[in-house]
């Protein structure tokens, strides 16, 4: 019966409930796809965003 009230109150939460994963701390400031990231950048200098 417990679950079935803690389930309705999370449910009712403006915000979510986020568990952080501290073990992917060591991807920290590193640049997993460069290729793919200088890809991109050069989109959207040559395009821009879209509107």
């Amino acid at each position: 019966m417990k679950t079935v009230n803690l389930l309705k109150d999370l449910n009712k939460r403006k915000t979510p409930i986020v568990k952080i994963d501290t073990s992917l701390n060591h991807f920290d400031g590193n640049v997993i796809a460069s290729g793919k990231l200088d890809k991109a950048n050069k989109a959207l200098e040559t395009l821009g965003l879209p509107k």
